[in-house]
């Protein structure tokens, strides 16, 4: 049974209460649920994981979902976490570790949010949803609602990987092609929502979709037996998955599964799209948008993210850092990894390679502590992004 005691705001610590269809406070900020933690810690503890189920759901103390009836699941979780030794040799992190998010349902992280989020809506007796997504939300959106009979709405860039508006039409989803970013996406559906009914469950702009992907950072935490990892290297657009997980270390902290120091988080942006890497260089506790933003890592091609003032306070936090890497970077170490460890993987994935390979450069990364990237989708999904031409070429009478 979940242990939820209320909504906070983010920004101005308002309460507001939990059960009730909540979007953003009044002051514009982001809801955060709260949990009895006190009462958790008389009810539950790590070592009850041993016979809980093998996917998200294990933590549903700390997830918001009352009636388990409610509960849509598609087996999403409990992702492996792979030691890299012979890139990480390579790249001068000896101790380096990839959480493989592609294993999830619809081939990426966003079905952990997903899981949660429809589910609420199921529980809250919402019918119609919609999203903004650069691909990966929508395809996890879409199956989920699909999976439960509530209708999705979904608004994607034109130019968005053919995968993922394959998927959302297979699942029977309302798809929107829009000419533009993703906040253009986002602003259409700020537009219309009234008038046509629509819940938006847009990064942040509901309290229930950082509540699943939060699960990341409890697993890493089991995953490492409770030793906590030295770094966690997080690809950022809208960096729900990156405040989740630090939701996650300091409930855990609070549950007393985990000692400090915390892992050191890493946001990790695409120099043509870096609002927080900016932000965070100027000191800034808020993020302008980026102009003409543009990168093969279309899932972080987020201009102006509505959670901009957690991200950056989860990095000062934890000691973190933010960085950005050229597309090329990017290109390079999705082929050196697949090479290296057999593991294909997607362009956001394979940026945080690329920030290992320069903090371990610069001395930010010690070289011998413990680094944990997160791979958050599937590379197959992206056929289309690996350009030919970085390919290795291949022996005569072989062809692709």
């Amino acid at each position: 049974m979940s242990h939820v005691s209320h909504l906070e705001c983010s920004v101005c610590n308002r309460r507001h209460e939990a059960g009730k269809v909540q979007t953003l406070c009044e002051c514009g900020g982001p809801l955060l649920v709260r949990y009895d933690l006190a009462k958790t810690k008389t009810t539950w503890n790590r070592e009850s994981l041993a016979k809980a189920p093998p996917n998200m759901w294990r933590y549903s103390p700390l997830l918001p979902v009352q009636d388990p009836n409610h509960i849509v699941t598609l087996g999403e979780g409990l992702t492996p976490i792979m030691k890299a030794d012979r890139l990480g040799a390579q790249i001068g992190a000896s101790d380096l570790w990839v959480k493989d998010e592609g294993l999830n349902p619809t081939g990426s992280f966003k079905a952990r949010g997903m899981a949660s989020t429809v589910s609420m809506c199921l529980e809250l007796g919402l019918s119609k949803i919609a999203v903004a997504s650069a691909g990966n939300a929508g395809s996890a959106l879409a199956a989920y609602a699909a999976a439960c009979g509530i209708e999705a709405h979904i608004f994607v860039p034109r130019d968005v990987p053919r995968s993922n508006y394959i998927e959302c039409r297979a699942y029977g989803a309302q798809v929107n092609l829009i000419d533009g970013l993703i906040s253009d996406c986002g602003r259409i559906i700020a537009e219309r929502k009234q008038a046509q009914g629509w819940f938006d469950i847009s990064g942040l702009k509901e309290p229930y979709r950082i509540e699943g992907k939060k699960t990341m950072g409890f697993e890493i935490a089991e995953q490492f037996n409770w030793t906590l990892p030295g770094a966690i290297l997080y690809p950022t657009g809208g960096g729900v998955g990156l405040i989740g997980i630090h939701k996650a270390l300091l409930e855990m902290l609070e549950l007393g599964w985990i000692t400090g120091p915390l892992p050191r988080l890493v946001a990790v942006q695409a120099s043509g799209c870096a609002p927080i890497v900016r932000a965070f260089q100027e000191g800034a506790t808020r993020a302008q948008p980026w102009p003409n933003a543009s990168t093969i890592a279309f899932g972080i091609t987020v201009p102006s993210p509505l959670g901009d003032e957690l991200m950056l306070a989860a990095l000062a936090q934890t000691s973190g850092t933010a960085i950005a890497v050229d597309d090329a970077e990017i290109l390079s170490d999705l082929n050196a990894y697949a090479q290296a460890e057999g593991l294909l993987l997607c362009p956001e994935g394979a940026a945080c390679l690329s920030a290992v390979r320069r903090l371990a450069a610069s001395g930010w990364l010690t070289g011998s502590e413990s680094v944990v990237v997160l791979n958050t989708g599937a590379g197959i999904k992206y056929p289309d992004t690996i350009d030919a031409r970085s390919l290795p070429v291949l022996p005569k009478g072989y062809a692709l």
